[in-house]
């Protein structure tokens, strides 16, 4: 193999890589790092009692966690910015995985584990309610995206919703012969096949009450009483509707794949924003009142 096979299956290699595994866990070796001193330093303090966010180590522990905090809520102003090397999205977006699993350990060390129904642990509240809503969001930005492709293929969402309504119109093209009650079992499908809606609906894959389902159902039914004539236009009914649930079910899978990707945002987000709140009160409480 020559050196510009090798050096193209590492680049390759490097493009692929993903950011939890970005530079062999670089980042995880740091925060890792970062929490075994955080522990050592917590272990080894000759204090009594044991140090808090009132001693010397509490200061320290809860300056860097703070620091930490206010640097993790850059990354969405860093993701407007696309560079390589050391500093690039994915490096960033790995430090912010792993450091912010960090702050969890070097928080908790601040507190000397001393909580209470005040100020102080409704910031810890907070913050742990902001890494446990990011690992969701971890898992499923890895996830996800690769599932949305895999369904998706080759189609955009907007060709997605073109098919479903070219089909609408071949079944109802192919309903006009049908006797009343047949039409009437068809025409469910073109009534009541919904997609997207609300949240619930979305993210549930919004298949309760599908007409298309219930008319698919409801086929055999009516080859019991057609006659041989009928009984073709049936077929090609039936053929017509399961063509239309397969796209019914690849679009509402398109809309519960993206529903996941942004509802953890809507915790994510506001929980982050009403943490640097708390952690501002936390600060000035300290010092104006201890």
């Amino acid at each position: 193999m020559s050196k510009v096979e090798k050096t193209g299956e590492r680049s390759n290699a490097v493009l692929h890589e993903g950011f939890l595994r970005h530079r062999n866990f670089r980042w995880a070796s740091r925060a890792g790092a970062l929490c075994v001193i955080a522990v050592a330093g917590y272990l080894l303090m000759d204090v009594q009692p044991r140090p808090n966010g009132g001693s010397a180590y509490g200061y320290v522990a809860g300056t860097i966690s703070a620091g930490l905090v206010l640097w993790l809520t850059l990354l969405g102003l860093r993701k407007r910015a696309i560079t390589a090397g050391q500093w690039s999205l994915k490096a960033w977006v790995s430090a912010h995985v792993y450091l912010g699993l960090a702050v969890l350990v070097i928080t908790t060390l601040h507190a000397g584990f001393q909580f209470g129904w005040n100020i102080h642990t409704l910031a810890y509240g907070l913050m742990v309610l902001v890494v446990v809503s990011g690992l969701f969001g971890v898992a499923v930005y890895a996830l996800l995206p690769r599932y949305l492709s895999r369904n998706r293929g080759e189609t955009t969402q907007k060709q997605m919703l073109e098919t479903l309504r070219a089909l609408d119109r071949q079944i109802n093209e192919a309903a006009q012969p049908l006797s009343e009650v047949q039409a009437r079992v068809v025409q469910m499908s073109l009534d009541d096949s919904k997609v997207g809606g609300g949240l619930w609906r979305r993210l549930s894959g919004g298949r309760g009450g599908c007409g298309n389902r219930k008319a698919l159902s409801r086929i055999p039914g009516l080859r019991r009483r057609a006659t041989d004539v009928e009984l073709q236009m049936l077929s090609r009914m039936e053929e017509l509707l399961q063509r239309k649930a397969a796209a019914l079910g690849q679009v509402r899978r398109h809309l519960q794949i993206r529903a996941w990707l942004s509802v953890w945002l809507s915790v994510h987000v506001p929980a982050t924003i009403a943490l640097i709140a708390a952690i501002t009160a936390h600060v000035f409480s300290v010092f104006i009142y201890w």
